[in-house]
């Protein structure tokens, strides 16, 4: 038996429910249904917090003949946690989600899983983690990292006195991610990296357990976004950065490629300016926000997505002028954040310059 290599992204599929709204329209439909249409003044300003959120469109699940079978799903904190449940179950299990394409094969290894639940929008970083000590662990493995969400949980109506529920309501959307992670690649199934998992690592920022909050209550999730969380986020982003690739010899953070959450405008804004990061650093980032909203675990492996259709076209190496990776850089970070307040750091190798 070989030794076992770096573990490796072999594969990427995405997918999101069928129903799409444009962010413009979403004002109009989401007082509508939720009855407060009559709320003038809650539905402007809920609209000028759609106008600045940076996305063109979403895609949900939920639908008007879900809230009329589901009425407390629009009463503000009714009980409501089982028939979210029932909802969610049923939409997950049915996903619409083209799996990656890879031959069935695991290396004769039992199949097993490792549920990741309630973890919030840092999941992926985590399920990547756990996926490359697997795949480095054992030989032949073939780990599959399933992220997938549906906002019917945390779904709520407008309120006067929680504004968290707006910003929510205006940022959050549904999406399914599946990425497939392995150690030496097998030629004979026609393996072909894309992103060397090289390290992987979680840090707490000390002193957050306020700015993020997500608990699970009879009326669904109930969370609270902080106004300092985009703030708290890029203070910390630079120090981890810093301590996980000096050691790689790279002090320059603009001669990396960036994945990064978009978990809204203020935050990636943040992130550029706290980093110095050149014009487009984070482009693939903006795309994915722009073109699907916060996802919450997904949204980072659209973005890793995002990155390899720029980077490949039809498994032949295209020139990366779309500055997702300007220049060919090789070394790049994914970087996922959520409640706790976690980030996950994962440094990434692009292979795509490397011809199978």
């Amino acid at each position: 038996m070989g030794s076992l290599g770096v573990a490796a992204v072999l594969a990427i599929g995405t997918a999101n429910p069928p129903n799409c709204f444009n962010q413009v329209d979403y004002p109009d439909f989401y007082f509508r249904l939720t009855k407060t249409d009559h709320n003038s003044p809650l539905k402007d300003k809920f609209r000028r917090i759609c106008d600045k959120s940076g996305i063109k469109k979403r895609y949900m699940h939920l639908t008007e003949d879900i809230i009329n079978e589901n009425p407390n799903l629009i009463i503000y904190k009714a009980p409501s946690f089982d028939a979210r449940q029932e909802i969610l179950v049923a939409e997950v299990r049915g996903s619409r989600m083209k799996p990656p394409r890879r031959p069935s094969k695991n290396g004769g290894n039992p199949f097993r899983r490792s549920p990741t639940l309630y973890f919030g929008c840092f999941a992926a970083g985590t399920a990547l983690r756990l996926a490359k000590d697997l795949a480095e662990n054992n030989a032949g493995a073939r780990v599959l990292v399933v992220c997938s969400e549906n906002m019917v949980g945390c779904f709520q109506p407008p309120s006067e006195t929680h504004l968290d529920v707006l910003v929510g309501s205006a940022l959050f959307s549904d999406g399914a991610a599946a990425v497939i992670v392995g150690a030496n690649p097998d030629a004979t199934f026609k393996e072909r990296p894309l992103f060397q998992i090289m390290s992987a690592k979680q840090h707490i920022i000390p002193d957050s357990d306020d700015i993020m909050v997500a608990k699970i209550r009879e009326m669904g999730m109930a969370y609270y976004l902080s106004k300092r969380l985009p703030k708290v986020i890029a203070e910390n982003i630079e120090q981890c950065l810093i301590q996980t690739f000096l050691p790689l010899g790279i002090d320059d953070l603009n001669k990396l490629f960036y994945v990064v959450h978009p978990g809204g405008p203020a935050i990636l804004r943040q992130i550029e300016e706290k980093l110095g990061l050149g014009k487009d650093k984070l482009k693939a980032s903006w795309h994915v926000l722009s073109e699907y909203g916060n996802m919450w675990s997904p949204t980072v492996l659209f973005v890793l997505d995002e990155m390899r259709k720029n980077t490949t076209k039809q498994g032949e190496v295209v020139a990366a002028a779309a500055t997702t990776m300007p220049e060919g850089l090789e070394w790049g970070v994914l970087l996922a954040f959520g409640p706790g307040l976690t980030v996950e750091t994962v440094v990434l190798r692009s292979l795509a310059s490397d011809k199978a």
